[in-house]
């Protein structure tokens, strides 16, 4: 009996049938960050929680190691969170405090200088371009505040969402031996190795992200302070400052810090004192670039730069500021499954095949 004849050619069932991957796939992730978006009230303490657990893994462990009660060793390292997180907030608030009006007043006059010295139209007003850029900042800030907060008040919502996720931090660290009989049993039957492999991998990859950026960070912020002190700019603590929080948001963050301590240098110290401080902080993000990062996250997923640029962009879309720190995580997260997938696919690939079948019984 003769075969009938397919009525499009393989190349075009290949293409549509990748197309449905593709759309199986987009229609997933847009569900998943709908509803993540919906229940972000819980989705955000819950992020913030697993980032936490993963930065103080390493101390709950080695509390235990010593002997201490999974419990107590969780609470004394949420306690140690408390206590870095809070006096860190406060020397970057209070430098930023002391700091911000000079700053602030050395921005003005940056601003001023470019456009006394780049032809720029007499008309212009160097505050008339400040109340602009406010009104746009604070335009942006409420969109995403209202979006994020949905009306709850800023500072009860932000104080109800870290007790939540120091809440959460502390069972995280204390149950996460049960980590994986959790997998075990919520995945279908027969994937729980599967499962658990994902999970392993993706916490390792969140896991690295944030010890390699906080180490960078606080490099970071060290070497530029330093060579700000030495160039005498005004702020410069504060400005160092900036520069360990904006680490978190690669990039783009380095980029902002870094072009605000040149500006603040340019207003007080002159053309010369911020081509020193460009500089420095160019020096600084090529020692980054080429020996930090490579070194400190070389066991952790890589991304390519316009990978992160794309996430930051999307993590800002969906929820503002807190979208952007998350982004980079979350992807580290995602590559990490991805890369699990294909080396398990891969496994199977390399064991399937009539060489790796097992030999037959000796006669």
């Amino acid at each position: 009996m003769q075969t009938p004849k397919p009525l499009l050619p393989d190349s075009a069932r290949r293409t549509a049938a990748w197309c449905g991957v593709v759309l199986l796939v987009t229609g997933v992730a847009a569900v998943a960050v709908w509803l993540c978006v919906i229940f972000k009230t819980a989705v955000t303490p819950v992020l913030l929680a697993l980032l936490g657990t993963a930065l103080l893994g390493p101390v709950h462990r080695w509390l235990t190691s010593r002997g201490l009660n999974r419990s107590l060793a969780a609470g004394l390292t949420c306690a140690l969170l408390v206590a870095v997180v809070g006096g860190a907030g406060y020397i970057v608030v209070t430098a930023l405090v002391d700091t911000g009006d000079q700053i602030v007043h050395s921005l003005k006059d940056a601003g001023q200088w470019v456009i006394d010295h780049f032809g720029i139209s007499k008309n212009t007003n160097v505050d008339d371009l400040i109340a602009n850029a406010r009104k746009i900042f604070q335009k942006f800030g409420a969109s995403a505040a209202g979006g994020l907060l949905s009306g709850i008040s800023l500072i009860g919502s932000l104080i109800a969402t870290s007790v939540l996720a120091l809440l959460l931090t502390f069972f995280f660290l204390r149950d996460s031996d049960r980590a994986a009989g959790l997998a075990h049993s919520i995945a279908p039957r027969g994937t729980g190795d599967q499962v658990e492999a994902m999970g392993r991998r993706a916490f390792e990859a969140v896991q690295g992200f944030m010890r390699g950026t906080t180490f960078i960070a606080l490099i970071d912020a060290i070497c530029i302070t330093v060579g700000l002190l030495i160039l005498s700019v005004p702020g410069a603590v504060g400005l160092g400052a900036l520069v360990f929080v904006g680490a978190y948001i690669p990039y783009l963050g380095a980029f902002i810090s870094g072009a605000v301590a040149v500006l603040v240098a340019l207003a007080d110290r002159g053309f010369v004192i911020a081509l020193w401080a460009l500089g420095v902080v160019l020096a600084v993000q090529v020692l980054e670039g080429h020996v930090l990062q490579p070194m400190i996250q070389s066991r952790t997923v890589q991304m390519h730069p316009a990978t992160i640029m794309i996430a930051i962009t999307a993590g800002a879309g969906v929820a503002g500021l807190l979208g952007m720190l998350l982004a980079v995580p979350v992807c580290a997260a995602a590559f990490g499954i991805v890369g699990e997938l294909r080396g398990e696919r891969g496994a199977q690939g390399e064991g399937g095949g009539p060489a790796s079948s097992p030999a037959p019984p000796d006669a």
